[in-house]
């Protein structure tokens, strides 16, 4: 036995560290595929923008090569005039004069035949050079260039120039030595730093990228407990970084909190109604049977005491049918999903709805000694449910003909607001009856609550009616207070939305 439960302890620690080796390498899989994804596109970008430097410093350079030849061409030209170029002897003594080390300079006409050439005499053995690359650019554009081309005659690698001056071309070459070989090649320097830049940048990048796995590490350390309903770090919290990806994650796990209270709001509300509408339902039904009881077992009671018996069975069921209807009501406001559920909604004629409630209790209004004053304008229509903003107006007038002891007026007012740029119509209902203690207004709207427990249940009440009303404007948008009258009783206002 003692072996078996240790071996199912080793499974369970090993499935534990498992599980905890597969969160850190899902971990390290989402920080490798975010390093390797934002690192290869920079690491693509610093090689095309080394290459792209390198080429173009490289051009740059013989750019400027290009251009020393051709200011030699222009100097030539200019010192023995465009008839003179043709001239052997000036030619020589020119080229002799201004000697650069390898120089050697052509003058091609335009179809290619060499004419003087400062490194072979024999013109006629060097062939047609119309074909050549910077003749054809010279023929073109005016001038142009060759390079590491090596010439057919010497055998060497020369830097070509050439440079158009009417029916003539001026080629100066300069041989490929070591020297002019390292000039032309482009700085490595960007080179080394890009990679610096790179090393450095990736180092960022690695620092970033295990900053923010670890946060969404965890984040999921919070869903993952969350899920299987373990008891949840409180610390974890704590330790969310403060910029946006922890205002995130402090919006999701605030979210989780807000949630799981309101479930466990919805439950204990649940539970609390399911209770005291069993104690509320009680009563009542012990009274019925009682009474049901006596019918039964005195055959010879009078008729005038059965029938009595039976009225108090008939107002006891009474009792019990409201309080089924309110705790119906209840739940379908407990149900409704807001957007969802108002999807049914419709205009409503909100005075059409008050002085229907008005007639309805107009008898026990009447027999209260109660005068009702409406001071509602004319067209108040709201988007809603016509049956809730019954109830609203029923409910608030029957707490008035139950509670509001020596009430002589019955004031139901409308005015209309504005708040955060949405529109909303408020209700006051007053009376000026005796009013409740400070102490109660804060409990009025809460389910089962009475001011005065064993009057309101000799009276009939079901302690819903006033929950019923802040749960009804709460689905219309609203919010509902209760407040003492100044010159006495108990007010009601609430709001309902316009739209």
């Amino acid at each position: 036995m003692a072996i078996a439960l240790k071996n199912d302890m080793k499974r369970e620690r090993n499935a534990a560290e498992c599980e905890n080796f597969t969160h850190e390498m899902k971990s390290k899989s989402f920080q490798r595929n975010l390093l390797l994804s934002i690192g290869g596109v920079f690491l693509l970008f610093a090689v095309c923008f080394s290459v792209y430097q390198y080429q173009r410093e490289k051009e740059y350079k013989i750019d400027i090569l290009h251009s020393r030849l051709q200011m030699y061409n222009y100097e030539m030209v200019q010192t023995l005039g465009d008839d003179s170029l043709a001239n052997s002897r000036l030619f020589h003594d020119y080229v002799n004069r201004h000697n650069v080390e390898g120089l050697r300079v052509s003058i091609i006409d335009k179809e290619g035949r060499v004419i003087l050439d400062s490194y072979d005499a024999n013109v006629d053995s060097l062939g047609n050079h119309l074909l050549r690359k910077e003749i054809q650019q010279a023929l073109h554009d005016g001038n142009g260039y060759d390079i590491k081309r090596i010439s057919q005659s010497t055998h060497e690698t020369y830097f070509y120039s050439a440079t158009r001056f009417g029916n003539v071309i001026v080629r100066a070459a300069v041989p490929y030595s070591a020297e002019l070989t390292r000039s032309l090649q482009a700085d490595n320097t960007h080179i080394y730093f890009a990679i610096a830049l790179t090393v450095l940048l990736g180092i960022v990048l690695y620092l970033v990228t295990h900053r923010i796995s670890r946060h969404i590490g965890y984040l999921r350390e919070f869903a993952v407990k969350a899920e299987e309903g373990e008891e949840l770090d409180h610390e974890l919290e704590r330790r969310l970084p403060d910029d946006e990806l922890g205002d995130i994650s402090h919006t999701i796990i605030m979210l989780y909190w807000k949630l799981r209270h309101s479930e466990e709001d919805k439950v204990r509300i649940k539970r609390q109604l399911t209770q005291n509408a069993a104690h509320e339902l009680k009563t009542p039904a012990a009274s019925i049977h009682g009474y049901l009881e006596s019918i039964i077992d005195n055959p010879g009671m009078s008729e005038e005491k059965k029938n009595h018996f039976l009225e108090r069975c008939y107002a006891q069921s009474e009792r019990m049918n409201k309080l089924l209807l309110d705790m119906s009501a209840l739940t379908k406001l407990d149900e409704m999903d807001g957007i969802k559920s108002r999807e049914d909604y419709h205009q409503v004629n909100v005075l059409q709805v008050i002085q229907s409630v008005l007639d309805d209790t107009a008898l026990q209004l009447q027999a209260k000694g109660i005068a009702p004053s409406l001071q509602v304008p004319q067209h108040v229509e709201v988007q809603g449910d016509a049956s809730l903003i019954y109830s609203i107006f029923r409910n608030l007038v029957d707490n008035v003909i139950a509670y509001a002891t020596g009430a002589s007026c019955l004031k139901i007012e409308c005015t209309e607001v504005e708040t955060e740029g949405r529109h909303f119509y408020e209700f006051v209902v007053s009376d000026n009856g005796q009013g409740v203690g400070q102490q109660h207004l804060e409990h009025l709207f809460e389910r089962f609550y009475r001011v005065d427990k064993g009057r309101s249940r000799k009276l009939g009440g079901t302690g819903l009616g006033l929950a019923i009303v802040k749960n009804a404007v709460a689905a219309h948008g609203g919010t509902a207070i209760a407040e003492l009258t100044p010159s006495g009783g108990l007010t009601i206002r609430f709001s309902l939305a316009r739209f």
